[in-house]
This record gives structure tokens, sequence and C-alpha cells, in this order.
């Protein structure tokens, strides 16, 4: 069943288009994320969704009802803001009965909520204290427990965990996913952090410019990205993209000029095109050490870094930018090696030279 839905939905500031045409349906208790770099249109179509923004064109609907003219408290959703938006001056238990008690619900309706969902946030040592007693993770907490107080048809989220810390960006998105395993609650969550994206959405839209470059599973994203937009956006480090030259193309064979040697695409391998010059994407993970004669890229390592769990090499390959090579945990490497390394044919992702788009 569809919880929301998004037809054509466009968007101007005077005469200036800033949302052009999206088509987005969101299934009831599905947990949709808006992802995209700053200035993309996400949190502007997530207002409009709320009702804090006018729909300049197309139709909006929650549930069985077209919303285009209602205002937002007529709309059955709860919105957590990034900046909280709390009263000052009341207590946590005062904040998230606010909402309710202007809806003339009953004392004893009241309590009910308030006290259920401080019993879900962990909030029931705190409920007599005020916002400038608590931290921002606590802060968070109390806005996202006045949004479950209302049981709304569906939860909006924009970039709520924006102004946390890295360690406490972790720790409430895990309280934000086992919430929403819980609830099973319809959710729209906007963030530009790709990693809270994959780790959070059923289903991810990545947006750029203000078009929707791809909607799908977070893994389909990553393992088969429909632009090179998408490809460099998803994924932490971004996936390896070059342009190069295609020197030979039929029905049953590809080759492609890289910086140290040849690659050759068989059947059932990738895709095969007719474009004399095309983008030619690898993810870090996919290359592997080779010997020289067998390389594709090969180089000195300007970079390494040592996370712990992970070793990453950006190797001067004599490219217009470093290639990036994920090694095995205990790998020894050090700045100033000089590496070959390639990959398998099947793990190559190719795109139009012109338009970006994933050539299949």
């Amino acid at each position: 069943m569809t919880a929301i839905s998004l037809k054509q939905i466009r968007k101007l500031y005077g005469t200036v288009p800033v949302i052009h045409g999206v088509n987005i349906d969101v299934a009831s208790g599905e947990f949709l994320v808006l992802v995209g770099p700053s200035g993309c249109g996400k949190s502007t179509l997530l207002r409009m969704i709320a009702g804090l923004e006018e729909i300049s064109a197309g139709e909006l609907r929650i549930g069985d009802k077209v919303v285009n003219a209602l205002p937002p408290s007529d709309r059955d959703i709860a919105m957590v803001f990034q900046d909280y938006a709390l009263y000052p001056h009341m207590s946590v238990e005062e904040n998230m009965a606010f909402g309710l008690k202007m809806r003339g619900e009953t004392i004893n309706e009241i309590d009910t909520r308030v006290t259920g969902a401080a019993d879900i946030l962990k909030l029931q040592d705190y409920l007599g204290r005020r916002p400038a007693q608590l931290s921002g993770g606590q802060r968070q907490r109390v806005a996202m427990g006045r949004a479950i107080v209302r049981r709304p048809k569906a939860f909006l989220f924009d970039e709520p965990l924006s102004n946390l810390d890295a360690a406490l960006r972790v720790e409430m998105r895990l309280e934000i996913a086992k919430l929403h395993r819980r609830m099973r609650a319809t959710t729209v969550y906007v963030t530009h952090d790709q990693v809270e994206a994959m780790t959070l959405a059923d289903r991810i839209v990545v947006m750029n410019a203000g078009n929707v470059e791809q909607i799908g599973h977070p893994l389909d994203l990553y393992r088969k990205p429909a632009s090179l937009f998408v490809a460099r956006f998803i994924g932490s480090p971004t996936m390896n993209t070059f342009r190069v030259n295609v020197l030979h193309s039929t029905a049953n064979n590809l080759v492609l000029q890289l910086p140290a040697g040849n690659v050759a695409i068989g059947p059932g391998d990738g895709p095969h095109v007719s474009a004399k010059e095309i983008t030619f994407g690898v993810r870090p993970e996919d290359l592997t050490v080779c010997d020289a004669s067998e390389s594709w890229f090969t180089g000195e390592l300007a970079v390494v870094e040592r996370l712990g769990s992970q070793t990453f090499g950006y190797l001067d390959a004599g490219t217009d930018k470093l290639v990036t090579v994920e090694f095995p945990r205990a790998t020894e490497v050090q700045v100033g090696d000089r590496i070959s390394v390639r990959g398998e044919a099947r793990n190559i992702h190719l795109f139009d030279g012109q338009k970006g788009q994933r050539v299949n």
C-alpha cells in the first residue's frame, strides 16, 4: 500500500525551477531516505511533503487524499528538525505533550502516550528537565518523542543528526534504526551523509540538482549505479572513475585502453559500447596487487590511510586523479612503494562519456 505519492512534483522560486518533475511512491511502513549533496533539493522536497513549502505543480497524496492545498496541521505527519525545535522554557514532558494538548487530547491519553514514548527512547529520568540541561543526543530523543506521541501517518526527518559529533551520530543512527523496526512507521529521512542512507534505508532516492538520479535498495545502488553521479556519490571511499578509450568493440569482445595496459571484456563480463570514449569505473575493494605485466594501473603510493579494520592506498598512476586501492588489513605498504593493481572484468562499471549514464 502506498502511504505517500509524489507525481510530477515541481517547485519554482519565482521563475527559477529547483525541483524538476519528481515521481516517488513511498510504501506503507517503508523507511525512504532522500540523499544528495547540499543544494540538490532534498530538504525542499521534504518540506513540500510537510506542507511548509508550496507545490508549484504536480500532485502529492498522503494515503488516498490529495494534500497539495492542505495546511501542515491537517496532513497527519510529524517532522523532526535538524535543530530540534524544542521549547526552551518547557520541560521534556511538556515539550512532548504540547502538541497533544493543542489537539485537545485528554490528560490520561497524554500521560499514556508521553510515558510510552519516554520508555521507548529511555527518557524516563529526564522528563522534568529543560532542553538546556540535556545533551545533543538527549534533545534529539525528545524531538523524536514529540513526533512519536502524535502517532502520525508518516514521520519526516530533516537531517536530524547533523548537529551531533561523530560518536553520537553513530549511536543515534542505531536508535533510529531500532525505533523504526519497532514501530514500522512510514518514514522519509533526508541526509547528505551516504553512510546514514546506506545503513538506515529500505530504499534510497539519490537526488542531484532537483532531479532524481536513481531510486533503489542500498546495495543495488552500490553494485549497479545508474549514472556516474550515483557511482561517485554512493560508496566511501568513492569509486575510481577515469575517461578511457575504446580500442575494439564487437558483440563478443570489448577492449579498453587503461594507463598501464589494456583490458578485454568478454561475453557475460560486462556491457559493450560503440562510443570511442567512455568513463571507466572500479571500486577500491575490487582492485588487487598484481605483476606489472598484468596491471591496469602502476605507480607510487602517494598516501596510505590505516583505519584499523581497513587500509587504503592512493596510487599516483599518471592519471588525472589518484587511484584508490583497498588493501587487506595486514598488508604492509608504505608511501613511496611502487605497486601495480588490477581487477576483474566483471567488476567494471562503464558510463557514457558525455551523458554520464550507465552503459547497459
